[in-house]
């Protein structure tokens, strides 16, 4: 037996080059296909559309769903986010009129903490405003502003 050594090509076979293409064909020209009719030809079209347009809106949709998962998710978060802020300023107004007291008495601290949260309301009131005019900036059909394109502006 002798030894097999990897560097050593295989054994040719006889008819290893049948099926390669010498510039010729050996069984004569290949026969050309019957024209396709143009009603299959449109009949296609007209699926791939339809296809392309379903594969549309099942993306539409798909996006929809997961633009409905983040808001509702985003409105729990937001909500429960709001409510700590909402009890910790409780507590920072009651802190404060703990700490104004015995400097001022407890109607002066009291007419102190909520004139501050006051203008802190005011002020995020007039922060949110301005957002929100952005929001309609940014949603409107209209964005040259030349017609009327939402029903607060009628």
């Amino acid at each position: 037996m002798a030894p097999s050594d990897p560097n050593t090509p295989p054994a040719p076979d006889a008819r290893s080059f049948d099926g390669i293409s010498h510039g010729y064909a050996p069984d004569g020209r290949p026969v050309t296909p019957p024209p396709v009719p143009l009603e299959t030809i449109v009949g296609d079209v007209v699926d791939n559309l339809s296809a392309t347009a379903r594969a549309e809106f099942a993306l539409i949709e798909a996006r929809g769903e997961l633009a409905l998962h983040g808001v509702s998710w985003t409105a729990a978060w937001g909500t429960i986010a709001a409510c700590a802020l909402g009890i910790a300023m409780l507590a920072l107004a009651f802190g404060a009129i703990l700490a104004l007291a015995p400097h001022v008495g407890p109607f002066v601290a009291t007419l102190i903490v909520v004139a501050v949260l006051l203008a802190i309301a005011g002020f995020a009131g007039r922060r949110a405003q301005l957002s929100y005019g952005d929001i309609r900036t940014a949603l409107r059909r209209d964005l040259t502003n030349e017609g009327i394109d939402d029903a607060a502006d009628a």
